[in-house]
């Protein structure tokens, strides 16, 4: 019994075991899926790479995007970093940006920037900016930025970069913002401070409708002069005829009176004359002084446009120059790194065909090396004896060499007298004696400076075959043509 209740408390305690370990897996796991799931900041895009599942074209997505809201990150499969919104200001000091005009013109602007939330532009954002700190975006914004304001304002002239601001803002917006979005920045700001060129050309723009607005004033202020002069005098001319109509009717029927009164009206119609001539003089002056102010400001206006017009005229032909002249530089340095190529070329080939003759020629005198090393083996190490054996093997290549040497030899006709001796015909004796006249093979290798062998065997002494023919003089003989 006791037995029983010691197994039963020993299963019990191993049950218990088992589900305090299941539940502290259970909490674990709770734990670290809870870990897992992440939200993100509003000033924040959340990148999630790994195996994020395929785009809508089927093809496998490099990384899923999140602004705002929350993802569970799929441990072991999935990784997370974020993108930080914060705006970016550049500052883009424009030197010596030609304008379609060829003239150079500074712009100093500044443009704010930032990661984009479009989910197309925010995608490209992912691929290209995730791990690039802060600076290199703002490094790599502003050379995109550099390009496309040159790019614009190549195609615009002065005049309108300088009056319609609007218009060169719009520009700027639109081919900059595309080329933003391709590494997944949008265009928050544009703010172009000040426009300034070497040349001076927009300081005489100004200086001209400055001049015209002068002009434009002071014409209108001697127009409202002269208005005021001339009303003034008719206000005037209304007074004296009045009271001169009631002057005269006071003094009517008194014949004094009226001379009197005839003659104040002639005084009065003499300074009436003269008022009107000094107020028309005025007029006048005034108008010519006008008339000499605008004439100075054209005169200065079309002084600053030839300086301007010489100016684009000088710098046609100084960039046209400096074409020509990277061209020249360009085209050289193709034809010299031709010419270098091909003198590498040529220098590689041969040095390849005189390593390949070498490598022949060793194998030909490594052969030739291990063939005369068996002769002088078979000969018992003698080399004296192999050498003769080579020559011995070259004999025929020699005679032949010594027929062919003879054997163009034309012999058109041979004449032999016989003298019949012992009433044998001696023509077969001169015969053997032309044929004796071949060099053996033992006088051959003498000649040579060596000696037979005596395994080829020995010369011997054969006097007969070498006696010379004898003819009797005073037999009759008999010619024989050959």
């Amino acid at each position: 019994m006791q037995q029983l209740l010691s197994l039963s408390g020993g299963m019990v305690g191993g049950i218990v075991a088992i589900v305090i370990v299941v539940v502290l897996l259970v909490l674990l796991l709770i734990i670290m899926l809870a870990t897992r799931y992440k939200k993100c900041p509003s000033d924040k895009v959340m990148v999630i790479y790994g195996k994020v599942g395929k785009a809508a074209d089927g093809t496998a997505r490099s990384a899923k995007c999140i602004h705002g809201g929350a993802a569970f990150i799929v441990p072991f499969i999935q990784a997370y970093s974020f993108l930080d919104l914060t705006p970016i200001s550049i500052q883009v000091d424009l030197k010596n940006a030609l304008s379609r005009q060829n003239i150079r013109i500074d712009v100093p602007s500044r443009f704010t920037v930032g990661i984009s939330t479009e989910p197309g532009v925010m995608q490209n954002a992912a691929e290209r900016l995730r791990s690039l700190p802060l600076n290199e975006i703002q490094r790599l914004a502003e050379d995109i930025i550099f390009g496309q304001l040159r790019l614009i304002i190549a195609t615009m002239d002065i005049e309108e970069i300088n009056t319609d601001r609007d218009k060169f803002l719009e520009a700027v917006s639109i081919n900059v913002e595309g080329e933003l979005k391709k590494i997944g920045l949008r265009l928050i700001n544009v703010n172009v401070t000040d426009i300034n060129d070497e040349s001076g050309y927009i300081d005489a723009l100004g200086k001209e409708a400055a001049a015209k607005v002068i002009n434009d004033a002071k014409k209108s202020v001697a127009e409202k002069d002269r208005d005021g002069s001339i009303g003034e005098a008719n206000a005037k001319m209304d007074e004296r005829i009045q009271v001169a109509s009631a002057n005269s009717k006071a003094i009517e029927g008194e014949n004094k009176s009226k001379v009197l009164i005839s003659q104040s009206n002639a005084r009065l119609r003499e300074a009436e004359a003269e008022s009107n001539r000094i107020a028309q003089s005025a007029e006048f002056i005034a108008q010519a002084k006008a008339n000499e102010d605008a004439y100075k400001a054209e005169q200065q206006a079309e002084t600053e446009r030839a300086k301007r017009e010489r100016a684009t005229l000088e710098a046609d032909v100084l960039v046209n120059a400096e074409i020509q002249k990277q061209k020249a530089e360009i085209e050289a340095e193709a034809e010299a790194e031709r010419i270098r190529r091909r003198a590498q070329g040529e220098a590689d080939a041969e040095y390849a065909k005189r390593v390949a003759e070498a490598k022949g020629q060793l194998e030909i005198l490594s052969k030739q090396a291990e063939g005369f090393g068996k002769i002088i083996a078979a000969t018992g190490g003698k080399s004296d004896d192999a050498v003769k054996m080579l020559i011995a093997d070259k004999i025929q290549d020699l005679v032949s060499m010594q027929v062919d040497a003879i054997k163009n030899l034309r012999i058109d006709k041979v004449t032999v007298w016989d003298s019949m001796k012992d009433g044998k015909p001696t023509t077969a004796n001169f015969l053997s004696g032309m044929l004796g006249s071949v060099p053996p093979l033992n006088e051959l290798f003498k000649m040579n400076g060596m000696e037979l062998p005596d395994y080829l065997g020995k010369v011997t002494d054969n006097s007969s075959a070498s006696e010379p023919v004898k003819t009797d003089k005073k037999s009759k003989s008999k010619p024989s043509d050959k």
